[in-house]
C-alpha cells in the first residue's frame, strides 16, 4: 500500500472547518490597516497631508523635509497598531512581490538610548540591493545597485506586524527593474492622451483614470493531498494523472453551494482583504471541481494591480491556516477548466463619467463610440503585442480549451453594436448633410443605450470582449501579474488616441470640417481598418483558425513564438514614443521572459523524469512482480493449461512492460534533448529548443504513466489520483 498517499487521504478526509468568527462588519473593517486618507488626516500635519494628496492627484514631488513629517506620522500610526518592522514592498520581474524587513528599533553608537526610528530618508528611498532578481543584463551583480522608491499613489498598509510601503524598483543607472514603473508610465500616457480627446466633448475634464476589475480564479486543494504530489509542489500543476471518471461534465459545481471548508476559508480571506483595503465583493464556485473565483469592485489600475499581487500572497497565507494549498497555475489539471484572471478594463474621467458606458444623449454616445472604436483599432493594430503580454509557459496550457479563449486575439462586441458600426461605416466622406447629421445623432448614436439594454450576448471563447460598460481581457492567466497586460493595453490605446486627435484636428484645421463631422469621418475609416479583428463566432472552431489566417491575424500558440512581438520595431517604437520603456528596458524584459520560460520547462522536465522513474516505474514493476508470481503459481497448479487460464495476467504483464519501456526510452530522449538545449547560448533559440524539442516528450511520457495508473492495483499506486485531488472537499 502507498503509505504517503493513503495517509494524506485519511488526513484530508478527517478535516473539520477551522473555527472562524468575523470581528465586525465589512464596512467597519475596510481599510483599517491602510494608511489611507482617514489615517493621514489623523496622523499628518496639514502640509504633509496636502503634499501626499498633490503627489497622488497631480504627480508633484514631495521634498525631503515634508517626507520627514510624513514618515513621522506613518510611523506613529503603525506603532499604534503594534507594528515592529517596515519594508519597501515591490514587484520585481519575477511576477511576484518582494520585501526586506527592517525594525524601527535603533540604538546609539554605544548601544544605549534605544528608540523607534523611521525618517523621510527611509520612507522615500531604500537600497535593498536585490541583485539576484532577473534584470536581463541591465545590472551586473558586482557593480550596479538597485533602489526602491516610494510610490505615494498606492497607500502603505500593515500586514502582520510589518508596515509595507509600495515602491518602484530601479537600477542605479535609471532603468526600471520592476513591473510597476512601466505601468505607471503607461497610465500617465493614457491620462494625457484620453484627457485631450475628452475635451472634444467636455472642457471640464482634467484627468482620465484607467480602471481595472480583475477576476481571480483558483483551485483549493487540501494541503496533505497537495504535499503528496511532487509535481504540484514543484511546478504548480500535475504533470501526470489519469482524468477522473467524474469531473466537470455534469456542471454541478459551477455556482453550486460552496463547500463548508472552502466557505470558511473565503470568509477568513475576505476579512483580511477588508483590513487591507482590497474591495473584494464576489465569491463563487467555478466550473471545475474545487475551483473558485473571487472578484473586487473596480479600482484605479495601479492600485488594483497592487491589490491583486497582495491578494495572491494573502490567499496562500490564509490557506495555511485552513490546511489548504492554493493553486494559481493556469492549468493544474488536465481535462477540466483552467484558471484565468479576467481583466475588466475601462476609463473614467474626474467628472465621474465612464468613457466606455453609453448614455442617453447623442453627444455622450459619440464620446462613448470614440473611445470604443479607438480601443478596437488599437487591438487591431497591436494584436501581436497584446498576445505577447499574456504569454507564459503556464498560460500556454490553458489557451484554446475548456472555456479559455484561443491564442488568436479577436474582439467580440455583440450583434447590436456590430450593426451600429456597420451604419457608421457608411458615413459620407467630408461634410455631412443636415439630414445625415440628424439621422446619425438620433437614429444611430442616440439609440445606443436602448440597443445595449437587450444586448446580453456573451462569448466565453473571445479573448477580448465588450461587456456593456467595459472591455474584458479574458486571455490573462490566473498566475500572472496584471501589470504586463495592463501596461500593454493602456499603452496601445494611449497611442491610438494620440493618433486619433492628430487626424481629427487635421480635418478641422485643413478641411474646414466641424468637430462632429471630423470625428465621424475618422471613426468611419477606423471601422473599415479594424474589421479583421472583430469576430462573433466560436473561437475554438477550425473554421476560425482558417478565417483568422486569411485575415492576417497571428496565431502564436507558444510563448517563444508570441513574445518576439515585444522586441519588434512596432513595439520598441511604441514604448519609446510614450516613454514607457526604452530599448534597453524592453529587450531586457524579453530576455527575462525567455529565460523564465526555459527554466519552467526545464524544471517540469526534471520533475517529470524523476516521478516517472522513481514513482511510476518502481510501482509498476512491483505490481508486475505480483502478477508474475500469480502466473508462476497457476503454472505449478495447471501445468501446460496455465497459458489459457493466465491469459489476462500475461497480457497485463506485457502491457506493463511496454509502458515501462516507453517511459524509460522517452525520459532518456527528453533528457538528451534537454542537454542539447542547455548548450545553446542564444536565449530565443534555447527557449525554442525547450518548446519544440523537450516539451513534446511530456505528453508521450504522461500517456504511458496514465495508462499504468489504470493497470496497476489502486492500493499500490503512490501518487494521489485526480478523483482524490478534485473531489475531496
Amino acid at each position: 500500500m502507498s503509505t504517503l498517499r493513503f495517509q494524506a487521504l485519511q488526513e484530508a478526509s478527517s478535516r473539520k472547518p477551522v473555527h472562524f468568527e468575523e470581528i465586525d462588519r465589512k464596512s467597519t473593517l475596510f481599510g483599517a490597516n491602510v494608511f489611507n486618507e482617514k489615517a493621514m488626516k489623523q496622523y499628518l500635519t496639514s502640509d504633509a497631508f496636502k503634499g501626499v494628496r498633490d503627489a497622488i492627484q497631480h504627480g508633484t514631488k514631495i521634498d525631503r523635509k515634508l517626507a520627514d513629517y510624513i514618515a513621522m506620522g506613518m510611523k506613529e500610526w503603525a506603532l499604534s497598531k503594534g507594528v515592529t518592522h517596515y519594508t519597501h514592498w515591490f514587484q520585481p520581474l519575477t511576477g511576484t512581490t518582494a520585501e526586506k524587513h527592517d525594525a524601527f528599533f535603533e540604538t546609539s553608537y554605544d548601544g544605549s538610548d534605544p528608540v523607534e526610528k523611521f525618517g523621510g530618508a527611509q520612507l522615500v528611498q531604500q537600497e535593498p540591493d536585490a541583485s539576484s532578481f532577473p534584470n536581463g543584463g541591465i545590472r551586473n551583480t558586482f557593480e550596479a545597485r538597485g533602489y526602491t522608491a516610494w510610490d505615494p499613489t498606492s497607500p502603505a498598509f500593515i500586514y502582520g506586524t510589518t508596515l509595507c510601503i509600495p515602491t518602484v524598483f530601479i537600477a542605479y543607472t535609471g532603468e526600471a527593474l520592476d513591473n510597476k514603473i512601466p505601468l505607471l508610465r503607461a497610465l500617465s500616457a493614457m491620462d494625457e492622451a484620453a484627457t485631450e480627446v475628452c475635451r472634444y466633448f467636455d472642457k471640464n475634464v482634467k484627468k482620465v483614470t484607467a480602471t481595472l476589475g480583475w477576476e481571480q480564479e483558483y483551485f483549493l486543494i487540501d494541503k496533505a493531498l497537495a504535499n503528496s504530489r511532487p509535481d504540484l509542489m514543484m511546478t504548480g500543476r500535475t504533470l501526470l494523472g489519469h482524468t477522473s471518471a467524474k469531473g466537470q461534465q455534469l456542471d454541478d459545481h459551477y455556482f453550486g453551494s460552496i463547500p463548508t471548508r472552502a466557505l470558511t476559508y473565503m470568509r477568513d480571506l475576505e476579512q483580511e482583504c477588508m483590513l487591507l483595503g482590497i474591495p473584494v465583493k464576489t465569491r463563487h464556485n467555478e466550473v471545475a471541481p474545487n475551483q473558485f473565483e473571487l472578484a473586487p469592485i473596480f479600482e484605479e489600475t495601479n492600485l488594483a494591480v497592487d491589490h491583486n499581487s497582495l491578494l495572491m500572497d494573502v490567499m496562500q497565507k490564509v490557506a495555511e491556516r485552513h490546511d489548504f494549498k492554493v493553486l494559481f497555475h493556469e492549468k493544474p489539471f488536465k481535462g477540466v477548466n483552467g484558471s484565468g484572471k479576467h481583466n475588466n478594463w475601462s476609463l473614467a474621467t474626474d467628472t465621474g463619467v465612464n468613457l466606455l458606458s453609453p448614455s442617453k444623449t447623442p453627444m455622450s454616445n459619440l464620446q462613448f463610440l470614440t473611445f470604443f472604436i479607438n480601443t478596437i483599432k488599437a487591438v487591431n493594430d497591436y494584436e501581436t503585442l497584446l498576445r505577447a503580454s499574456i504569454a507564459t509557459a503556464s498560460n500556454d496550457h490553458r489557451l484554446g480549451a475548456n472555456e479559455a479563449p484561443p491564442a488568436i486575439i479577436s474582439v467580440f462586441i455583440g450583434e447590436q453594436l456590430t450593426k451600429v458600426l456597420t451604419e457608421l461605416e457608411s458615413v459620407t466622406t467630408g461634410k455631412l448633410s443636415p439630414e445625415e447629421k440628424t439621422d446619425l445623432k438620433l437614429n444611430v448614436v442616440g439609440k445606443i443605450p436602448d440597443v445595449l439594454l437587450d444586448n446580453t450576448d456573451r462569448n466565453r471563447t473571445s479573448p477580448f470582449a465588450f461587456t456593456g460598460n467595459k472591455f474584458e481581457f479574458r486571455a490573462v492567466g490566473s498566475n500572472s501579474n496584471c501589470s504586463n497586460a495592463m501596461t500593454t493595453l493602456n499603452a496601445i490605446v494611449a497611442k491610438q488616441l494620440k493618433d486619433f486627435k492628430i487626424e481629427v484636428d487635421a480635418l478641422i484645421d485643413t478641411k474646414g470640417l466641424k468637430k462632429d463631422e471630423a470625428i465621424f469621418n475618422v471613426l468611419r475609416e477606423y471601422i473599415k481598418l479594424s474589421k479583421k479583428i472583430l469576430f462573433e463566432g466560436d473561437g475554438y472552431s477550425d473554421a476560425w483558425e482558417k478565417e483568422a489566417a486569411k485575415r492576417g491575424l497571428s496565431n502564436f500558440k507558444t510563448t517563444p513564438e508570441a513574445i518576439r512581438a515585444k522586441v519588434s520595431k512596432q513595439a520598441l517604437d511604441l514604448f519609446a514614443e510614450l516613454g514607457i520603456l526604452n530599448h534597453v528596458e524592453a529587450e531586457a524584459r524579453y530576455e527575462i521572459e525567455l529565460e523564465e520560460y526555459t527554466k519552467k520547462i526545464q524544471i517540469e522536465g526534471r520533475v517529470l523524469g524523476d516521478i516517472s522513474k522513481n514513482h511510476v516505474i518502481p510501482t509498476a514493476i512491483r505490481y508486475q512482480n505480483t502478477l508474475i508470481e500469480n502466473v508462476k503459481g497457476l503454472k505449478e497448479i495447471f501445468g501446460a493449461a496455465f497459458e489459457t487460464i493466465a491469459k489476462e495476467q500475461i497480457i497485463l504483464i506485457k502491457e506493463i512492460s511496454s509502458h515501462i519501456e516507453g517511459i524509460s526510452s522517452k525520459v532518456e530522449a527528453m533528457t538528451n534533448e534537454r542537454k542539447s538545449a542547455n548548450n545553446l547560448t542564444d536565449a530565443q533559440k534555447m527557449a525554442e529548443a525547450y518548446c519544440d524539442k523537450v516539451k513534446p516528450y511530456f505528453e508521450d511520457i504522461r500517456n504511458h504513466c496514465d495508462k499504468l495508473e489504470l493497470l496497476v492495483d489502486d492500493e499500490s499506486w503512490t501518487l494521489t489520483k485526480y478523483r482524490e485531488l478534485l473531489l475531496t472537499k
